[in-house]
């Protein structure tokens, strides 16, 4: 595994405990609601779909989609996490599968999914043309790839936060390192998300949509979730 890879899996494993509960929280929040808003805006129109969520973290989007009848495959590089998916499925009595995998080159055969979504994920991706490519031949021909996410390489870290916000709760030492890995991927990409859709466009991708708003629909309080960067959806057809 690359150095990089390697740093991002060990730092999200460190913030594991926190982070899935503070999805738990999310998910039982009108927050959910916002989401499920979200993500049936940009899904194929009708009937069950095979959905598979990349960086699915503790599965916060595979459940809300499962929730609602789909089919959903969680995927995720950090095993830490992935445990947690599969003990809130449990908890909370809802089927999805869940699989330790790398977001840049799932292990599933061709066309097998018609839809792919994940949320602040391909940020910290160090090859994203490959991913975008890969998750291309995952879809089914006229396949929707969702995805939600922000420039977070290229956040001003002068602006001051808020009381709260998705971060408030990381020491010190995790800040550093969230930093530090932002500066290593930082000279691998150009601003965003002009750029995924260069990238989506090589990858085979169309009807390649960007939604600014997407944020402000989401995040209308500042609160515990609060994300504050502003950050986007891509919508891509296959």
């Amino acid at each position: 595994m690359e150095t990089i890879k390697r740093d991002v899996a060990n730092y999200w494993s460190c913030r594991v405990e926190k982070f899935s509960a503070l999805r738990r929280r999310e998910i039982e929040s009108e927050k959910s609601l916002r989401w499920r808003n979200e993500l049936e805006r940009f899904l194929p129109k009708g009937g069950k779909l095979d959905i598979l969520d990349i960086g699915t973290g503790t599965g916060f989007f595979a459940l809300l989609l499962a929730e609602q009848g789909h089919h959903a495959t969680g995927i995720d590089l950090t095993p830490k996490m992935i445990e947690e998916a599969k003990r809130t499925a449990d908890g909370m009595g809802i089927h999805a599968d869940f699989y330790v995998m790398d977001a840049e080159a799932p292990d599933f055969p061709a066309q097998s999914f018609d839809a792919i979504v994940t949320r602040k994920l391909t940020w910290c991706l160090p090859h994203l043309d490959q991913a975008y490519r890969k998750w291309h031949e995952l879809l089914k021909p006229g396949g929707r790839l969702i995805n939600f996410d922000a420039d977070y390489c290229r956040e001003r870290e002068t602006v001051p936060l808020p009381a709260h916000h998705a971060h408030q709760d990381i020491s010190a030492d995790l800040m550093e390192e969230y930093a530090r890995m932002k500066a290593v991927l930082r000279p691998m990409q150009r601003p965003r998300p002009q750029w995924d859709v260069e990238l989506l466009e090589q990858a085979g991708f169309h009807n390649i949509s960007v939604d600014t708003d997407v944020w402000q629909r989401v995040y209308r309080e500042i609160d515990e979730f609060y994300d504050p960067t502003t950050g986007f959806a891509i919508t891509a057809t296959a």
